[in-house]
């Protein structure tokens, strides 16, 4: 239908409701560019978390190294403070696996749901349905506090928003552990792990289904470390700001 023709006929009601309804068919071509980094996500049965990683069935899967995107190692390892990730995806929902070296455990914060950026931590964001700007973010500290979110981001305004009722068959199964030292506020460790299991229940309304063999979404991995100087890991390299959802990845379904 010709846009042109219906405006200078005075009918912009119309016009407009015909925008709205094109918009979310063309705005995700226009946010895949600059997206480089796919991940195969390999089909798990459901198991346990520990923190540790040490269920069998993540041997199905290979890690995925992080690289910092800030600072003088900008797109480099960095000795001792390697970062990698695995995920993989059952019938009930999302499971994710960090190792991180570090030498100073930096985390004082000691509830779910505080500002966990500010300290040492990792995050992954998902955004299964690229038709509008919403997605899907959690973080989990050393310390093993969390922050959920749904973020909708509007051309950079942002806001995250905690979920409702959070309880029950809802949660995020997380847990962590440390290696090399104690898991308190300011200690000389080895590194730490990361561990948690996201059930697709917690993304609703962002999922309507499970996802299907050969199905694609958007997302991203980071990990903040504040050893002397910060530096921002990630998966698939945004432009300064994790939110940065043009930049994400691509999770590929097995």
């Amino acid at each position: 239908m010709n846009i042109i023709k219906i405006l200078k006929s005075g009918n912009c009601c119309l016009a407009l409701l015909i925008l709205l309804t094109l918009t979310p068919q063309i705005a995700p071509k226009a946010m895949a560019q600059g997206t480089v980094s796919e991940m195969l996500v390999k089909r798990t049965a459901n198991f346990g978390i520990d923190g540790l990683g040490t269920s069998d069935l993540w041997n199905q899967t290979t890690w995925t190294t992080m690289l910092p995107q800030n600072g003088p190692y900008k797109g480099t390892s960095i000795k001792g403070r390697n970062t990698r990730v695995k995920m993989m995806y059952s019938e009930t929902g999302i499971y994710c696996l960090f190792s991180c070296e570090d030498s100073l455990l930096t985390a004082s914060l000691t509830e779910d749901f505080a500002e966990l950026y500010k300290e040492d931590v990792v995050e992954v964001f998902l955004w299964p349905d690229q038709a509008y700007p919403v997605y899907f973010e959690y973080e989990l500290s050393p310390l093993d506090y969390e922050l959920v979110l749904i973020i909708p981001n509007l051309k950079g305004k942002l806001r995250g928003w905690a979920p409702w009722n959070y309880k029950d068959d809802l949660k995020v199964q997380h847990a962590t552990s440390i290696t090399g030292g104690e898991k308190k506020s300011g200690a000389r460790i080895q590194g730490w792990i990361a561990e948690f299991f996201i059930p697709y229940k917690l993304l609703n309304p962002l999922l309507q289904s499970k996802p299907q063999p050969g199905q694609k979404w958007k997302g991203n991995f980071y990990r903040i470390d504040y050893d002397k100087n910060t530096t921002h890991f990630s998966w698939n390299p945004t432009r300064g700001n994790f939110h940065d959802y043009e930049r994400f990845g691509t999770l590929i379904f097995e």
